[in-house]
């Protein structure tokens, strides 16, 4: 009883399953409430995981079963279908969490069983060397006590607050420590959240360190990059310590590490700036590769994850490397992962100038996503894979679709094709980009191949995005107006044209960013209004182009990719915040993403 208080439930004792049925009906609705056999041996943490965590509507560990708000009907009608081979039951209410006891070793399991085939999935969790068992007689309770007292539960706890799959970094210069930093949190009530702003806000100063553009600047900028990467495993290791796992904390996780990478480019090319090196183009082309990198991931992700008969020769290889130790590690390094490309971003920038920085992220990111889009391709067109409806839909979403490509989209051509979304949208791209690149700055012939990029769009999507390679499209897309802007800002010499464009592709990549962690989360993706009221990626794309043609001369093209920057980065940081605090979606933990 002690352990069960010490989650923090009431616990209460029925005489029999009716009773407890009634005992838990008395508990207000909005409550997890558990039912615990009360001959139960176990360790602690196998009922932490049984009964705490937030991201399972219903979960049962052997003589032990909970059930969240969502799953109680489920759980009453399962009592009352067990109800007459049941020998006992109790029940306790409490704030926020309520415990039941039951005499009877089998009406948990039975009862998780009924829920199960009544369509209500019960989650088990893997308890490993976790002890969760209810003997039958004292030689059964005395083996079970001296297989608790062989494992130490808080070894076992630390051990599983570290990701199973993380980069070397990671796993040999990080994570044997922070777990420890995790743990100290715990006990001190701080939640994930917070510590995930303090990572945040540590960058931030890194950022800024950086723009002082001194060698002691740029040192300091390094310690403080490691450690805001120290804070940013720490978070997500204490919430796997201690269950705190929520839709928000995983939205804030994702979301601050693009914006500690992204400020920290800034920082950089501020300091370079001051001694007079301009490399805002080089942190720009920065940001963009590694933000289509990020949507290239998530595209294949979304559309196979769910695919009927998805295997192929290569993904086999693949797996048998991952049998042989070293290859794991050198295939994870060489994508350079988060924890790999921030420890080069430090060191190089405490030892560096922000010109080398910026020119080995390039070079090696650039080798990364050749190297996981090359995997990718081949992988796509080995397998014989039937795709969804819904990872369709979750192409189209990731798409990003604006007004003219959903009017070309239902009033344009419908081009059948195995291949046909992804060949048209590279070739609206590759017009597009080989116009901002060849055409003189301010040319009106910019304007018309932003106008063919948006049929080309439009055309691409007009079918379901079901395809073997329609997973490229919307990285296509990311890498046709990220790269636009970039272009255009660069051979404007408009003076501040890059950072403005900084500001801008800084912005839409946050929409875009917040779009996978909407579907990740199972909220869907954000509203169409939202879409339309920020043009779309084709619609964007022709408005720079018009600005760059409209406004040639001294400071105006800065002032109008400025201005746009600000009016897309408060339409969708509004609409965002207030989705995210007041969203009903099921917590969830974002594991990380491998670049």
């Amino acid at each position: 009883m002690d352990d069960l208080r010490s989650l923090g439930f009431d616990v209460q004792i029925a005489a029999d399953v009716t009773e407890a049925a009634r005992l838990l009906s008395a508990v207000p609705a909005d409550r997890r409430v558990a039912l615990v056999d009360p001959r139960f041996v176990g360790h602690v943490h196998a009922l932490r995981l049984g009964l705490t965590d937030p991201r399972f509507p219903a979960a049962a560990v052997p003589g032990a079963l909970t059930a969240q708000p969502e799953a109680r009907p489920a759980l009453v009608r399962a009592l009352s279908t067990a109800a007459a081979a049941a020998v006992g039951a109790g029940a306790p209410t409490g704030p926020g969490a309520t415990t039941t006891t039951v005499t009877d070793r089998t009406v948990p399991g039975r009862l998780a069983v009924t829920m199960d085939a009544e369509g209500t999935a019960v989650q088990r969790p893997e308890l490993g060397s976790l002890v969760a068992a209810v003997p039958v007689d004292e030689s059964a309770r005395t083996t079970a006590q001296s297989a608790v007292a062989a494992v130490d539960d808080e070894a076992v706890r630390l051990r599983s607050a570290v990701k199973a799959h993380d980069g070397f970094f990671t796993t040999f210069f990080i994570s044997p420590y922070s777990r420890y930093i995790a743990r100290w949190c715990a006990r001190r009530g701080l939640t994930p959240n917070q510590v995930t702003t303090a990572s945040l806000l540590t960058a931030l100063i890194a950022a800024g360190s950086a723009a002082t553009g001194t060698r002691g600047g740029y040192i300091a900028a390094g310690l403080l990059l490691l450690f805001s990467f120290v804070l940013d495993c720490t978070d997500g290791q204490l919430a796997r310590y201690s269950l705190q796992y929520s839709t928000m904390g995983a939205w804030l996780d994702a979301t601050f590490d693009r914006a500690k990478e992204y400020a920290y480019y800034a920082g950089l090319a501020l300091g370079a700036a001051r001694g007079g090196d301009d490399v805002w183009a080089l942190a720009l082309g920065a940001m963009v590769l590694q933000a289509c990198r990020h949507v290239i991931d998530f595209s294949f992700n979304e559309a196979n994850h769910d695919a009927v008969a998805n295997s192929s020769p290569t993904a086999a290889l693949s797996d048998r490397l991952d049998s042989v130790g070293w290859t794991v590690w050198l295939r994870r390094m060489i994508v350079l992962p988060i924890g790999e490309r921030w420890a080069m971003i430090a060191v190089l920038t405490a030892v560096t100038t922000p010109r080398i920085v910026f020119y080995a992220l390039l070079i090696g990111c650039a080798f990364a996503a050749c190297y996981t889009t090359a995997g990718r391709l081949l992988r796509s067109l080995t397998r014989k894979a039937e795709r969804t409806d819904r990872a369709a839909r979750a192409l189209a979403d990731l798409a990003d679709s604006g007004p003219i490509a959903q009017i070309v989209a239902v009033r344009g051509p419908r081009i059948r094709g195995a291949w046909s979304a992804p060949v048209i949208a590279l070739v609206g791209a590759g017009a597009l980009i080989a116009a901002a690149l060849q055409q003189p700055f301010g040319s009106k012939q910019m304007i018309f191949a932003a106008v063919f990029y948006a049929i080309c769009s439009g055309t691409a999507v007009a079918r379901p995005l079901k395809g073997a390679l329609d997973w490229l499209v919307p990285p296509i897309f990311r890498a046709a107006e990220y790269c636009t802007i970039l272009a255009l800002a660069a051979r404007s010499d408009v003076p501040g044209a890059l950072p403005a464009a900084f500001g801008l592709v800084s912005a839409v990549a946050y929409h875009h960013y917040d779009t996978v962690y909407r579907i990740r989360g199972g909220t869907g993706a954000p509203p169409q209004w939202l879409v339309r009221t920020i043009g779309g990626h084709e619609g964007r794309t022709l408005v720079v182009a018009v600005l760059a043609a409209v406004h040639t001369q001294h400071s105006a093209f800065t002032v109008a990719l400025t201005a746009l920057a600000v009016a897309v980065a408060l339409v969708v940081l509004v609409e965002s915040i207030r989705f995210w605090v007041s969203s009903g979606a099921p917590a969830v933990h974002d594991e990380g993403e491998p670049a």
